[in-house]
């Protein structure tokens, strides 16, 4: 078996964050992306990080699927699993739909840490290339006022933010009553 990777707590919650996760952005897939993330269990790794922009949630899904089924981890609990909101579900009413998604397309029943994944908004039509007339401003206390509700539904442990700058920060702060645990920045 794999190394053990050290953890931290994550923000005033009770859960803990591995320090390394394992990234799983690809394009395109590839076949032997579950292989490779087999691989990552048994070498230790525990923490997962996805997006619903990235075509990775599914094989994800089945791999941590299988990895249950060989024993390499004795339960889900045992494994940190990170997503993303995308653009276009970054709307009221979106976030509950787009996180259910997210937990039907993965296989799982909660997440352990659910981040938007940038502060703006995609016209829900939106496709890549995106156009600039597809933008839309972000609705930073509608949408964080949804992912707390999310928390509280227990359909992730924490939530938290991706590519904020300080002041968009700063102005997500004045109206959360549960403070984003990350912000992660790629």
């Amino acid at each position: 078996m794999g190394t053990a990777i050290p953890e931290e707590p994550l923000g005033s919650t009770e859960k803990s964050i591995p320090l390394v996760g394992f990234g799983t952005v690809e394009y395109p897939l590839n076949e032997a992306f579950k292989e490779r993330v087999l691989h990552a269990i048994k070498l230790g790794y525990r923490h997962f990080d996805t997006a619903a922009s990235y075509p990775s949630e599914q094989p994800l899904g089945e791999a941590l699927a299988e990895a249950l089924r060989l024993g390499l981890v004795k339960s889900r609990d045992e494994l940190f699993i990170t997503s993303k909101l995308w653009l276009t579900d970054s709307y009221c009413g979106r976030v509950i739909p787009g996180l259910q998604k997210t937990l039907k397309t993965l296989g799982l029943e909660y997440l352990d840490l659910y981040l938007v994944h940038f502060p703006v908004s995609l016209i829900p039509e939106a496709t890549y290339p995106v156009k600039p007339e597809d933008i839309r401003p972000f609705d930073y206390e509608g949408v964080w006022e949804e992912m707390e509700k999310c928390q509280e539904l227990g359909l992730t442990k924490t939530i938290g933010v991706s590519n904020f700058t300080c002041k968009k920060l700063e102005r997500l702060l004045a109206t959360a009553k549960i403070p984003p645990a990350v912000n992660q920045v790629s």
